[in-house]
């Protein structure tokens, strides 16, 4: 029998409303009721021109604050944003030319592209579970997802940790893919980045970079503008006298249409708790292997709620038209399990798959 979260929003309760066997967390989480009220509400108030439709910077402080909670960091350390792209981007312009960045083989592109574009940095690639073995004194940085969007493996977080502080490495840490069902702490990293649409089902743009307090410094805020300034209104014109003295200079403008909704949803993400969802999504994902097991198909190994499968991703399309929605990524047919969903779900898919 499925568990029922707070609200009851694992299992879907009142919060969500699929109209499809949703199975595509990895690609965009579903929107809870709550998130699309916020979206609404904003958008009548700017709508109808009252005073509120602007947006509200207070309610950005406060999803800043809730994401700080979820990653075990001080709010100070959580700067906002729009894309992992641009966070990434930030850092990549800090390295001075000539720097290595090591990679893991087939990382998520927008972890990658940033360094490869600048021209002028040594980009070296290694296979995930080979990632701290090919540290060398010669890093600057090692850039990697806590968990690979087209397979669902993770990274051996201690050991490249290690390795890295061995060799004086920075990390920079994608926890796109985890933040939302995963205990994450970001104070183990010089550098994390979220996006927040997937797993902490918030709406598009809404992005996350935290950064160590002694590492803020490496940083130039470039896309900052006022933001960046100490003293908020009082820089809307003119060069900034002062920065802020956190990660907040590193601040994109923020669009307060996603924001709004951000603020909600991740109330319903710290009201169900990551232990739970935690649970009720890796408990998905076994019951979804093994009942591959069964059928004679064999998913990439791991324990995540990401299951991929060589060999079936040709069968995406029939899916869909059954009204299961999954992807192919990578040559491998991708389902993914999150809070909303149920064993009946797990269950229509692979009665599906078994023909």
């Amino acid at each position: 029998m499925e568990s029922m979260g707070i609200n009851g929003a694992i299992g879907g309760g009142t919060e969500f409303a699929p109209a499809s066997t949703y199975l595509n967390t990895a690609v965009c989480g579903l929107l809870p009721r709550r998130a699309i009220e916020a979206v609404c509400a904003l958008a009548a108030e700017n709508g109808a021109g009252r005073a509120g439709g602007p947006g509200d910077f207070e309610v950005v402080d406060a999803v800043r604050a809730a994401f700080a909670r979820l990653v075990s960091v001080a709010p100070g350390r959580v700067a906002v944003g729009t894309s992992v792209a641009v966070h990434a981007g930030l850092i990549a312009a800090s390295l001075p030319a000539g720097s290595e960045v090591l990679l893991p083989e087939g990382e998520f592109a927008s972890i990658v592209n940033p360094f490869v574009v600048r021209g002028d940095l040594k980009v070296r690639y290694a296979p995930l579970d080979g990632l701290a073995e090919a540290m060398a004194p010669t890093t600057a940085l090692v850039s990697f997802s806590c968990v690979q969007s087209a397979d669902g493996r993770t990274a051996d977080l201690a050991a490249i940790r290690a390795a890295a502080a061995a060799h004086g490495a920075r990390t920079l840490l994608d926890a796109t893919q985890a933040v939302g069902w995963l205990p994450v702490d970001a104070g183990a990293y010089d550098y994390t980045v979220t996006g927040a649409f997937k797993w902490l089902l918030c709406p598009r743009g809404v992005s996350f970079l935290t950064v160590r307090e002694e590492t803020q410094e490496s940083l130039v805020p470039l896309h900052g503008g006022w933001l960046a300034s100490a003293d908020g209104w009082h820089s809307t014109y003119g060069p900034l006298t002062e920065l802020a003295p956190d990660a907040r200079r590193f601040d994109e403008p923020a669009p307060f249409l996603a924001y709004h909704g951000a603020a909600a949803a991740l109330t319903l993400v710290e009201e169900t708790g990551i232990g739970a969802i935690h649970a009720h999504d890796t408990a998905l994902a076994a019951r979804y292997r093994a009942g591959l097991a069964h059928l004679g198909h064999a998913p990439v190994p791991g324990t995540t709620p990401i299951v991929s499968v060589p060999g079936l991703a040709e069968r995406a399309p029939e899916l869909a038209r059954a009204g299961i929605l999954t992807s192919a990524r990578a040559g491998l047919l991708r389902a993914t399990f999150h809070l909303y969903n149920t064993e009946a779900d797990v269950d229509r898919l692979l009665d599906v798959l078994s023909g």
